[in-house]
């Protein structure tokens, strides 16, 4: 038998404590209290009871009384408990075995009995403990790699938009200024009343993390386009436009093999349909105005994605206040003043309300994450 089991044995008569003791130390380490209020200091106190024997009728504290205290604490409430008792009727034991005993032995005891029974709820609690250290590993190991299937998600998504973003030469930190940008706003949004019911975190999460892919679409433009020193002619900036387009297509395209693959994803947020519909929403709408009158929709209002409205603002804060080398930066003041004026134009007027909550922290971006000239 494991000899590193404990068993606490609590009854109040000493010569019931010295028999089942004597009965049990040849196998366990046995721990004795006569009292309840001991039993709950015994049961707390190394080495930890893996089962207590325990007498009904007590003065001060019944074990009827005591087992209801060891099942509050989450510290006692998982070990198995035998009623040891000389109330020997049909509805006495009942109510044990009701109340939460794993077993019930009426006295005068039969030494082969109590062996037995005490075996069997040591063997059932080494097989229950095994079983929640499995689930807790099991847990730890999925959450574990959950993290890291997340970590070469990002990673695989930035290497993605670098590949778009590398063909431009002036973009520098545009994708990590953007993405931050868009965590920020994004955030704020979540914790108004107004959007808690759109903005879950998972929603946000999956804003946050497609927010890269805005621009996935340039690895269509032509490079004497996108590599252009100066400002693009009417013609060349249509073309430009065409890659809002070209990186919804894209993804869309993405979206359909997934539902090839996996006929069920659609049906549940957080697959990989759930999150590229939002990276497909931003490549394609970022570029919308509240007004109507952006592209390639001409979405106007609500009808452009929260997702793109939140992108379109980060975006152009953004562009202002990044050099280009047919511009200068904007002072940041400049940038937010630009934006308050198209507030209802070009931007959801409620975003803008909040971006302006936000402007100390989206000039301390810039700063900190500004392209070195």
């Amino acid at each position: 038998m494991n000899t590193k089991h404990t068993v606490l044995v609590v009854d109040d008569q000493p010569e019931n404590l010295a028999i089942l003791g004597e009965l049990l130390e040849t196998h366990y380490r046995v721990k004795v209290a006569n009292s309840g209020q001991r039993a709950l200091h015994a049961a707390l106190s190394e080495p930890r009871p893996d089962l207590i024997l325990l007498d009904v009728m007590m003065p001060d504290m019944d074990g009827y009384q005591l087992l209801a205290r060891l099942q509050e604490s989450p510290a006692t409430r998982d070990i198995p408990v035998i009623f040891v008792t000389a109330k020997d009727r049909a509805e006495d034991e009942e109510r044990g075995l009701e109340l939460g005993a794993a077993d019930y032995i009426t006295k005068p005891i039969k030494p082969v009995v109590v062996l037995a029974r005490v075996r069997t709820q040591l063997e059932n609690k080494s097989a229950k403990d095994w079983l929640k250290d499995q689930n807790v590993f099991l847990e730890s190991e999925v959450l574990r790699r959950m993290h890291d299937n997340e970590l070469i998600q990002n990673a695989s998504l930035h290497a993605l938009a670098t590949l778009a973003e590398t063909r431009d030469a002036d973009t520098g930190g545009h994708i990590f200024r953007t993405q931050s940008y868009v965590e920020l706003l994004g955030g704020a949004l979540r914790r108004h009343p107004r959007y808690q019911g759109q903005l879950s975190e998972e929603q946000l999460k999956m804003i946050v993390r497609a927010a890269p892919l805005h621009d996935i679409g340039k690895v269509g433009i032509p490079d004497q386009i996108l590599r252009k020193p100066g400002k693009l002619t009417a013609d060349e900036f249509e073309i430009m436009k065409t890659h809002s387009q070209i990186g919804g297509d894209a993804i869309a395209l993405a979206m359909q093999r997934v539902r090839d693959a996996d006929r069920s994803a659609y049906r549940s947020l957080g697959t990989p349909l759930a999150f590229l519909e939002v990276a497909r929403q931003i490549a394609r709408s970022h570029h919308e105005r509240w007004d109507g009158s952006g592209y390639p929709d001409h979405a106007q209002g609500e009808a452009i994605p929260l997702a793109a409205r939140i992108m379109a603002l980060a975006d152009v804060f953004d562009a202002l206040t990044s050099a280009r080398v047919y511009k200068k930066a904007l002072p940041v003041a400049q940038a937010v003043a630009d934006i308050t004026a198209a507030s209802g134009k070009h931007f959801d007027p409620f975003l803008v309300d909040t971006f302006l909550e936000l402007q100390d922290d989206f000039a301390r971006i810039a700063h900190d994450f500004a392209d070195e000239r």
